[in-house]
């Protein structure tokens, strides 16, 4: 970072054609703040510029579709999508839209220079046209079957489905969306941005100085680069956009991904007049963050037009993300198989940093991910209030019962192997998170910061200030024991404070408000110090960070989906599975004594490493503390957890089980899991129980 004086951030402008769902936020919006929001804390000049893309044959299509204006439909959902993002706490620095003034302005601009320069190529080429409309098609206008996956809905320019690049030509059984007809061909002009000639400079730029960009990125780059690059039209057939700015283009309006990216430079322009030092700077840093389906435009096309243009920095960065898949299905907003913002923020009220939580967690950074809302609910439950919240809120709880209500001193010459451990828990902390969030691994820095409140929660749990509290008595001596204990807990909870600000701020506040500390303790600086909370300073009382999700609210959101949502019809095994009651139960087995059950040693521990077994899909090898020893066991549940999301899972062992070898591996035990219609559950409790504790 020391390279660059000033980050200009963009996130992917929405088109105000419909409301955001949450796939929208996992795959740019809350990465974006994320990172904006770390960049602030390190006190970095940082600009997050966002705004609604209101040109584009999807507005037209919607204000047909609801009978009103395309201005009508763009006031509407900019509007909706706005205070959606607001209310998610995307902290932008502004959010603009495309239908501004300073924009029209700025686009004409953009392609008058490159008119001037002489670098479009003026075609004459047959369109397809709406005879029946008596209008050119755009190519979202024009519906068909994909060749790729054989999708019936696939638009002229991409196919939602499967996300392959299409053109008109490519569709099987082509047809107008504005009347159904069978789209011709007749003749119309176009200017067309030679993308060809840039493909040795793109190569170049992408392919040799941009390595570094995630896979999926690199990966798709290089797929269009190996393929060819070919002329592309930058202006359309149309009444709704920004009007090409010659004398000889009558009916022709700026192709809607030639305006959309330099949104980014007018929304600039609205918030600084400074504008030109983040766009026109070598010293600036550009980072893009979109969802994978907008790659090519902001990794070639916008590259190659700042580069003809001249006088622009270049993206230093795109880490886009896949998809996010919903309940096992793809997005689908034509059959509203989705979860709207707007709607979770009315059911959730109160909750935007549980959701921010959810899908920073489960970010497909890498690949398609899914949510699921029994996920959601155990995240929060198992996650968020089992270990971050449990952690904090067990500290102040203690504070005010042992320690009066302040901030016990801390007596060094006390400190022992646990104090020291955690002290260096904390340092290391920083420094594992600031370098994955430098390297947009948001999903492994969050993991980090609930990694760390779970240490907390051990570290408290070997101290047992409870328990020493009753020998006070007797020693009175041993209130030093109790208060560096505390004072550790305390440190940690601010310093909390400060890692999980970036990925969820209103938690940040809250636990701020009750340390009663000023903004300035969010500071990136501050983190991984142990006097950022004064001795005998008074907090406030606790407050509980997040609440228990029930059954029944999830319950409720998942028939809401599937009653939204046109469902594809289920398989016959899937209807037994889903479906049948009583029949799905398994049998009981032979009754046996109490003897029998007698000879079995359960006891509790807590998960403390956990990976995968080469070459078994289904096999986990997990590291156990018993609080006595730790044993190694080798579980079937690769199929439904991931390693990371079970650390620190508290759970209850065989442990008097003959070892056994699998894939070469010596298991120690068994794991008890509960099958729920096939899906594995944990079985443990709610309550905080010590390793090793024997279970009757």
């Amino acid at each position: 970072m020391t390279d660059f004086k000033r980050i200009l951030v963009t996130a992917a402008l929405p088109y105000a054609n419909g409301p955001i769902h949450i796939g929208h936020l996992a795959g740019c919006y809350i990465p974006a703040d994320i990172y904006a929001r770390y960049q602030r804390a390190q006190k970095r000049d940082i600009k997050l510029i966002g705004g609604s893309d209101e040109h584009g044959v999807p507005i037209q299509i919607r204000a047909m579709k609801e009978g009103i204006t395309p201005q009508q439909v763009v006031d509407k959902y900019h509007a909706m999508i706005k205070d959606s993002l607001e209310q998610m706490g995307i902290s932008f620095d502004i959010y603009s839209r495309t239908s501004n003034k300073v924009h029209h302005e700025t686009a004409s601009a953009f392609f008058t220079t490159l008119y001037n320069k002489g670098l479009f190529e003026e075609k004459e080429t047959e369109q397809f046209y709406d005879e029946k409309a008596k209008v050119f098609l755009a190519d979202r206008y024009i519906t068909g079957t994909c060749p790729v996956c054989g999708n019936p809905n696939a638009f002229g320019d991409q196919c939602e489905r499967c996300g392959s690049s299409l053109s008109p030509e490519q569709l099987i059984n082509p047809r107008s969306t504005l009347s159904d007809a069978v789209p011709v061909k007749r003749k119309t002009k176009h200017w067309y941005f030679p993308l060809q000639n840039y493909e040795p400079w793109l190569k170049e730029w992408v392919l040799e100085e941009h390595k570094d960009w995630k896979n999926n990125v690199y990966g798709q780059c290089k797929s269009w680069l190996d393929n060819g690059l070919q002329p592309r039209a930058m202006t359309r057939d149309s009444n709704w956009g920004i009007k090409v700015p010659l004398p000889d283009a009558e009916g022709k309006v700026l192709y809607v991904w030639f305006d959309a990216p330099i949104g980014y430079i007018s929304a600039t322009k609205e918030l600084t007049n400074d504008w030109a030092d983040y766009w026109c700077k070598e010293d600036t840093r550009l980072v893009h963050f979109i969802g994978k389906d907008n790659i090519v435009f902001h990794c070639i096309i916008f590259p190659a037009m700042l580069k003809a243009h001249g006088n622009f920095v270049l993206p230093d960065n795109v880490p886009a993300n896949e998809f996010l898949n919903i309940e096992g299905d793809k997005v689908s907003t034509s059959r509203n198989w989705a979860v709207w913002v707007h709607e979770y923020l009315k059911d959730f009220p109160g909750q935007q940093d549980v959701l921010r939580y959810v899908l920073c967690a489960n970010a497909p950074e890498t690949k398609d991910n899914d949510f699921t809302w029994k996920d959601f609910q155990e995240r929060n439950n198992s996650e968020l209030v089992a270990i971050f919240g449990n952690f904090i809120n067990r500290a102040m709880v203690l504070m005010h019962k042992l320690t009066k209500g302040k901030v016990p001193p801390l007596h060094t010459e006390l400190l022992d192997d646990h104090d020291n451990a955690l002290i260096k828990d904390i340092a290391a902390a920083k420094t594992n998170i600031e370098n994955l969030l430098e390297n947009f691994r948001f999903r492994d820095a969050l993991f980090e910061v609930i990694d760390l409140s779970r240490k907390g929660n051990k570290y408290m749990q070997d101290k047992q200030p409870w328990i020493v509290a009753r020998e006070l008595e007797q020693d009175p001596g041993k209130q030093k024991l109790i208060d560096n204990c505390l004072h550790l807990c305390l440190q940690l909870s601010a310093n909390l404070a400060i890692f999980i600000n970036p990925f969820l701020p209103g938690t940040a506040k809250k636990i701020q408000h009750m340390l009663k500390v000023v903004d300035k303790i969010l500071d990136w600086e501050n983190g991984g110090k142990l006097k950022l909370l004064s001795v005998g300073y008074s907090l406030r009382p606790p407050e509980l960070l997040f609440r228990k999700i029930e059954d029944d609210e999830i319950q409720r959101q998942v028939d809401k989906l599937r009653s939204g949502g046109n469902m594809p019809e289920k398989k016959e095994e899937e209807v037994k599975s889903e479906d049948v009651k009583s029949e799905n139960y398994a049998p009981v087995k032979p009754e046996i004594t109490y003897d029998d059950f007698a000879k079995l040693d359960l006891r509790t521990g807590v998960i403390v490493s956990a990976e995968k077994v080469e070459k078994a899909d289904k096999l986990l090898k997990l590291e156990i503390d018993l609080g006595f020893e730790k044993r190694t066991v080798v579980s079937g549940i690769a199929l439904h957890y991931t390693p990371e999301q079970i650390v620190g899972k508290q759970v209850v062992v065989v442990v008097n089980l003959a070892p056994r070898k699998m894939k070469g591996i010596t298991s120690n035990g068994m794991i008890l899991m509960a099958d729920s219609g096939g899906r594995l559950i944990f079985v443990n409790s709610e309550e905080d129980i010590p390793g090793g504790a024997g279970v009757a």
